[in-house]
């Protein structure tokens, strides 16, 4: 919750946290239903660690723009 209230305020955060929870769900479903038929398909899981690789190089590359300030603490 921290990192989204930081970059997108207070007045959303609810709506924008939940959304960021909605989408992780999503991608924990897919991952384990594409594994599933990964397994099917070939009978390993040689692709989905492919896929795996590529998508957290992503999603590294995606956050690496972000810069949070340091927060002094209120004494």
């Amino acid at each position: 919750m921290g990192l989204v209230g930081k970059l997108f305020g207070m007045k959303y955060l609810s709506t924008l946290f939940g959304l960021t929870v909605l989408t992780h769900q999503i991608g924990a479903f897919l991952g384990a239903w594409l594994g599933g038929l990964a397994v099917v398909h070939d009978g390993n899981y040689l692709w989905m660690w492919y896929a795996d690789v590529l998508l957290a190089s992503l999603a590294a590359l995606v956050n690496l723009p972000i810069r949070e300030q340091k927060v002094s603490p209120d004494i």
